[in-house]
């Protein structure tokens, strides 16, 4: 038995790696030079030919697969590595960082990353008789999943369109992304890509609260009136906060203060004082100590070490995952 399964277990390893070195020269072709392209369906390709710095922003739903290389996202405490036989779902919007571990001129990183609607996940989940899990645990927003053979195929048939006529590739776009998101509903990480279509359970409440704390990120937090709103106790919503986004709300919302505070200054040009002040910080000092803990640097020498950075992308438009 087994020297009749050989063959066929080698023979579905060749047709894989056939579809990730074709998968690396798509992308490798659309995108030339270090950088990221934009292309239709939410898709988003990039290239690095050398490891990158630790780049902070904020996430998005999003699948991220990469054809060659490797990349590590840290969220909270948690660390997120994912190469080439592995994907990584994010299901929320978090402020995380993220640096590229492997590349090189000869071998430069090639990442993937498609957009995930929740109202399209919902639409495939009643479609697929997927409906919502009865267990109200709140999942973990990020994590990582191998790449098997469906999923990669489908991963390269949605790139390959940028190739395809333009009629050919607006009709088959949306029914590749569908399939997309079948497979990875029927997948391992299944129950993190429900959380982002929120169908009741605590992923609902956390996900309201998420929001109210991103608009609200400036003003001071009571945390005991956001559980409030969630219909949850204290106790309980700081549980499942952390469990879906490896921080406490009072470390999620400085996190978005610094990162926006970083974006003023890039972006509109304030100094220290000005940009701690308009993201609710009453203590300049006290944002100068965090700011460095989280950036490394102090304020202004960030700042001005990120405009030197020639060719890179600047923070006003987040790194992502």
């Amino acid at each position: 038995m087994d020297s009749m399964d050989r063959p066929r277990s080698e023979r579905e390893a060749d047709r894989a790696q056939t579809r990730r070195d074709e998968l690396v020269e798509r992308v490798a072709r659309a995108v030339r030079e270090d950088g990221t392209v934009e292309a239709p369906g939410g898709l988003r390709l990039l290239r690095r030919s050398s490891p990158t710095p630790k780049d902070h922003g904020v996430s998005s739903h999003a699948l991220c697969v990469i054809a060659q290389g490797s990349k590590e996202v840290l969220l909270g405490d948690d660390c997120y590595r994912y190469d080439a036989d592995r994907y990584l779902i994010t299901a929320a919007a978090l402020p995380t960082a993220s640096r590229v571990t492997e590349a090189s001129g000869g071998r430069p990183y090639l990442g993937v990353v498609l957009g995930l609607d929740p109202a399209l996940v919902g639409s495939v989940m009643v479609e697929a008789g997927h409906p919502a899990s009865g267990d109200r645990a709140a999942v973990r927003a990020f994590d990582v999943g191998p790449l098997d053979a469906g999923l990669l195929d489908a991963v390269v048939r949605l790139v390959g369109l940028l190739d395809a006529p333009a009629e050919e590739a607006r009709f088959l776009r949306p029914l590749i992304t569908r399939e997309i998101v079948f497979r990875l509903l029927k997948g391992e990480q299944g129950g993190r890509l429900r959380q982002i279509a929120v169908l009741g359970g605590h992923a609902h409440r956390i996900a309201g609260a998420l929001e109210r704390l991103r608009e609200d990120f400036d003003r001071p937090l009571r945390v005991e009136d956001v559980a409030r709103e969630a219909g949850m106790s204290v106790s309980g919503f700081h549980h499942h906060f952390k469990a879906v986004t490896a921080m406490s709300p009072l470390q999620f919302q400085k996190r978005m203060r610094l990162q926006e505070a970083r974006n003023l200054m890039l972006g509109e040009h304030l100094d220290a004082a000005g940009a701690g002040h308009r993201v609710g910080y009453g203590d300049a000092s006290q944002f100068t100590r965090e700011y460095k803990r989280l950036f490394g640097a102090p304020p202004l020498r960030d700042v001005e070490r990120l405009r030197e950075a020639a060719g890179q992308e600047t923070a006003v438009e987040g790194a992502g995952p």
